[in-house]
C-alpha cells in the first residue's frame, strides 16, 4: 500500500475532483451526523466552516490510499483500512469522507478532511511522512497486503516496444501514458518540452505543445502495434500534474536548482579523467568505458549516415545532459585526435594510468588489511604483504579488470607494469603510514598526560585508573615508554610513574571503541561542543567497555560526557525507530522500552535515561516538542512510563549490556546478538515491534544457528569427559595422539576465541 498526503488551503476544488469522477463510490463518512447518508453539501459546509477558523495554508488534507496492482479489498475492508489510517494520523476526531475511484488499474480511495479542530487549533502535521510510513507497515500486516518499499523507488518502465493498445479504449491509452509520464518525470529532472518529447519517443508517445494567449498547453498521442495512432489527449485529461502549466513549473524548478552546476562540474571531471587514460578511443566504445570506469550512463546519438555524432549522459541525479551542456570542448567532434580512429587503446605510460594502478594497489592493501583477524599496524601489513597476494586481490576488482581489458597486453607484461608501480608506491604508502602512526601515538601520549591531571578524581588506585586510561586508547605503557597495544614498532617516552595496573584486553575493546573514546576524551578536555566532537551512538556504551575509567572521571566531566552520549544516542534511536512510530504515544513508549524516560520541566519535554551515572536530561527539538505536546494522548503516555521502566528494572535489564544487545540487532549484527542471547541470556532493550521486525529479518535464523552450535559444543564436552575417563583406564597416550586431541578441544569446546568477536561497531 502507498499513502499520499496533499494539503490545500481550499477544499472546494478537491471535493469537485474526488466526487466528479463518473466511476466513483462513496464508502462512508466519519464524525458526521450519518456514516452513510451525510448530505454532500452539508459536509462541504462543515469543512469550510472549520477551515475559516484558522489562517494556515494547510487547512485541508487530501489523502489517497493506493493498493498494488492485482491486490483487492472489498468496500467494507477498504473503509476499515481508511478509518484505521486516519486514526493513526491523528484525524480520529475529525469529519472526513472516503471515496473509492475505479479509473485506474490499481484500487485506491480518496479521503478528504480538515486539519483544523473545532477548538480552532490545527492538528500537528510534523513528521507526517514518517508516521504515514509506519501506519502503512502496520496496516499492511493487519489487512494482508504486500509490503511497501522502505524508501521512495522508481518502478521500471515498460519494455521499449510498441504497445498493444486498442485505440478505442480511452482509459487503456490514458493509463499507459500516466505510467510512462509519471515514472519518466520521477527518474529524470526534465528541463524542457523538447527534452521530455525525446525521452518519450522510445515509448511511442508523441507530445505536441500549443501556445494560446500566453498559456502553454500540451497534448499526448500514442502509436500502437497495429499501426494505428490514438487521438491526442490533453495533458490535464491524462492527469492534472501533466498539464502544460504544471510541467512548465517543474521545468523551471529543475533549471534553477542549485544542484545542476555541481552535477555539470562533477561530470566534466569524470569525463576528462577517462579521456586522459586513452591514446585513441573508438566512439562506439565510449558508453561501455564511461560505464565501467565512472559508472556513468552514456547514450550515443547518430547522424543520418549512422555515424556517432555526440553523446548524452543520463546522470544518477536525474539530469540528462549533452556533452556541450557539460563543457563546450568535451564533444566527439571537438576531440578529433582522440575519437577519429577504429581502435581503442590506453596510454601505457600516462600519468592517469599510473594513478589508476596506485588506486588499485591502495584498495588491495586496505581490503587485505580489513580481512585480518589479528591486525598489526597498517605499516607492518604493507611490509609483510607480497605482490602476488595483492594481485590476487586486485583481480577481484572491477577497476583493475577494466584496465586489463583496454591495455591489450599479455599477463607477463601486465605483471611487469604492476611491479613497476608497486615498489615505489608501496614505499610511499609505507612512509605515509609510518608518519601517521607516529603522530597518532604522540597525540595519545599528550592526551594521557593532560587527562591524568584534569579528568579524574583518583578515588581508586591511581595506577589502576592510569592503566585503564592507557588501555582505553589502544596503547600500552612499560618502563616510561608508550607503544601501540598490537605493536612495539613505535615508541614515545612518557613519564607515568611506576608500573601501571593494566588488565588483559577487554572483550568489548575493539578499535572502534578506542577511537570513539579518544574523540570524547579530547573533546571533554578542550570543552568542545557536541557539534565539534560529533559523538556517535556507541559513545553511550563506553562506560560498559571501560568501567574503571569512567567511574573515576571527575563529576563535572562525567556529567558532561553523559549529556553528550545521551544526545548522540537519542538522535540515533529517533532515526532507527521512526519507520515504526504511528503516533506521539508510540514515540514515548518506544523510548521507554529502550530504558529512556520523558519529563516536563519549564513547559518543555526532556529525555533522560536509566544508564547515566548522573541525572542528566536533554531538551527535545522544538518541532518534536510541538508534535508531542499536540497529542491528546500525551498525559496517558507519560503516566504509563513508570510501568514500562519498572518492568525493565525488575527483569534486571537496566544495564548497558541489554541496550547494547538491541543496538547489535539494529545494526544487523544478528550473529553477535544471538551469541549474547544464547550463551549469556542477555535480553534486548527494544520495543516489541522492533524485536518482531528483526526476528522476521534474520535474527530468528541466527538464534537457531547459535543454539545448534551450542548444542554441538555441549556434545563435544561430553565426548571429552568420556575420553578422559577412558584415557585414565588405558594409560597415557602418545604425544601425537595428545596433540590431535588438543586440536579437537580447541575447535569444539573453547568459547574464548569467540568472545573477542561477538561485539562489533
Amino acid at each position: 500500500m502507498i499513502a499520499r498526503l496533499l494539503y490545500r488551503n481550499k477544499v472546494q476544488g478537491v471535493l469537485k475532483y474526488v466526487l466528479g469522477k463518473p466511476e466513483s463510490t462513496i464508502l462512508g463518512f466519519h464524525n458526521t451526523y450519518s456514516d452513510t447518508d451525510t448530505n454532500l453539501k452539508v459536509f462541504e459546509q462543515v469543512l469550510v466552516f472549520l477551515g475559516f477558523r484558522h489562517a494556515s495554508e494547510k487547512r485541508y488534507v487530501h489523502v489517497t490510499l493506493n493498493l498494488p496492482r492485482g491486490e483487492h479489498l472489498d468496500d467494507t475492508k477498504f473503509l476499515a483500512l481508511s478509518k484505521a489510517y486516519m486514526e493513526y494520523m491523528g484525524y480520529g476526531e475529525q469529519p472526513y469522507m472516503v471515496v473509492r475511484h475505479h479509473d485506474t488499474e490499481h484500487e485506491h480511495v480518496h479521503i478528504v478532511s480538515s486539519t483544523i479542530r473545532e477548538n480552532c487549533t490545527q492538528i500537528n502535521l510534523s513528521f507526517d511522512y514518517r508516521r504515514s510510513m509506519a501506519a502503512q507497515k502496520y496496516l499492511e500486516k493487519e489487512f494482508g497486503l504486500s509490503r511497501s518499499p522502505n524508501k521512495r523507488t522508481v518502478r521500471e518502465l515498460p519494455k521499449q516496444q510498441t504497445p498493444q493498445l486498442n485505440p478505442q479504449d480511452g482509459n487503456g491509452v490514458r493509463f499507459y501514458m500516466q505510467d510512462i509520464l509519471n515514472n519518466t518525470l520521477q527518474k529524470h529532472k526534465v528541463r524542457s518540452f523538447e527534452q521530455l518529447a525525446k525521452l518519450l519517443e522510445k515509448y511511442h508517445i508523441q507530445l505536441k505543445v500549443v501556445e494560446r494567449s500566453g498559456r502553454v498547453g500540451v497534448t499526448y498521442g500514442i502509436a500502437t502495434k497495429e499501426g494505428y495512432r490514438s487521438r491526442f489527449i490533453g495533458g490535464y485529461t491524462v492527469h492534472p500534474q501533466f498539464s502544460g502549466p504544471k510541467l512548465q513549473q517543474l521545468f523551471e524548478r529543475n533549471k534553477e536548482s542549485a544542484l545542476l552546476p555541481m552535477v555539470k562540474k562533477r561530470l566534466e571531471k569524470q569525463v576528462r579523467t577517462t579521456y586522459k587514460l586513452f591514446r585513441t578511443l573508438r566512439p562506439e566504445h565510449l558508453p561501455d568505458i564511461l560505464g565501467a570506469h565512472q559508472n556513468l550512463d552514456c547514450r550515443l546519438s547518430y547522424n543520418d549516415q549512422g555515424q556517432v555524432e555526440d553523446f548524452t549522459i543520463h546522470d544518477k541525479s536525474g539530469y540528462v545532459l549533452r556533452s556541450e551542456e557539460i563543457a563546450s570542448d568535451l564533444g566527439i567532434h571537438e576531440n578529433p585526435e582522440l575519437f577519429q580512429t577504429e581502435h581503442t587503446q590506453m596510454y601505457m605510460d600516462s600519468r592517469q594510468l599510473a594513478l589508476e594502478f596506485q588506486r588499485c594497489l591502495r584498495e588491495a592493501f586496505q581490503k587485505t588489511y580489513r580481512e585480518l583477524r589479528y591486525k598489526p599496524l597498517f605499516s607492518e601489513h604493507i611490509l609483510k604483504t607480497p605482490l602476488d597476494v595483492l594481485v590476487r586481490e586486485m583481480m577481484k576488482s572491477e577497476r583493475f579488470l577494466f584496465l586489463k581489458k583496454y591495455l591489450h597486453t599479455d599477463n607477463q607484461n601486465l605483471w611487469k607494469v604492476i611491479a613497476s608501480h608497486y615498489y615505489p608506491f608501496s614505499e610511499k604508502l609505507y612512509t605515509s603510514a609510518i608518519n601517521k602512526e607516529k603522530q597518532e601515538l604522540q597525540k595519545k601520549a599528550d592526551l594521557i598526560q593532560r587527562a591524568r591531571n584534569q579528568l579524574f578524581t583518583y578515588t581508586l588506585d591511581q595506577r589502576e585508573v592510569l592503566g585503564a586510561l592507557v588501555q582505553s586508547l589502544g596503547v600500552r605503557y612499560n618502563e616510561g615508554t608508550l607503544t601501540y597495544a598490537n605493536s612495539k614498532l613505535h615508541q614515545v617516552p612518557v613519564d607515568l610513574g611506576g608500573e601501571l595496573l593494566q588488565t588483559s584486553a577487554n572483550p568489548y575493546s575493539l578499535p572502534g571503541f578506542a577511537d570513539e573514546n579518544e574523540k570524547l576524551l579530547e573533546g571533554l578536555l578542550h570543552g568542545k561542543s557536541a557539534k565539534e566532537i560529533k559523538p556517535g551512538p556507541t559513545a553511550l556504551f563506553l562506560p560498559m567497555v571501560f568501567p574503571k575509567l569512567y567511574n573515576a572521571m571527575a563529576p563535572t566531566f562525567r556529567e558532561r560526557f553523559d549529556t553528550l552520549a545521551l544526545q548522540a544516542y537519542h538522535c540515533y534511536a529517533e532515526r532507527m525507530q521512526a519507520p515504526f512510530e504511528k503516533s506521539p504515544k508510540d514515540y514515548i513508549a518506544f523510548f521507554n522500552a529502550r530504558g529512556f524516560y520523558f519529563e516536563q520541566q519549564g513547559g518543555k519535554l526532556w529525555v533522560g535515561s536509566l544508564y547515566s551515572k548522573h541525572s542528566v536530561a536533554i531538551a527535545l527539538s522544538t518541532k518534536m516538542q510541538d508534535y508531542l505536546q499536540s497529542s491528546p494522548e500525551l498525559s496517558s503516555a507519560m503516566a504509563t512510563q513508570s510501568i514500562i521502566l519498572n518492568n525493565i528494572i525488575a527483569k534486571g535489564q537496566d544495564n548497558l549490556k541489554s541496550l547494547w544487545m538491541g543496538h547489535l540487532m539494529e545494526r544487523g549484527l544478528y550473529k553477535q546478538a544471538a551469541y549474547s542471547y544464547v550463551l549469556e541470556g542477555v535480553l534486548p532493550n527494544l520495543p516489541p515491534e522492533l524485536v518482531e521486525h528483526h526476528m522476521a529479518n534474520g535474527f530468528k535464523e541466527a538464534l537457531v544457528a547459535v543454539t545448534t552450535e551450542r548444542d554441538r559444543r555441549a556434545q563435544a564436552r561430553m565426548l571429552q569427559t568420556g575420553y578422559n575417563a577412558l584415557e585414565t583406564l588405558m594409560g597415557p597416550t602418545t604425544s601425537q595422539e595428545e596433540e590431535a586431541y588438543n586440536g579437537f578441544k580447541d575447535e569444539l569446546t573453547d568459547y574464548s576465541k569467540y568472545k573477542g568477536n561477538w561485539l562489533g561497531m
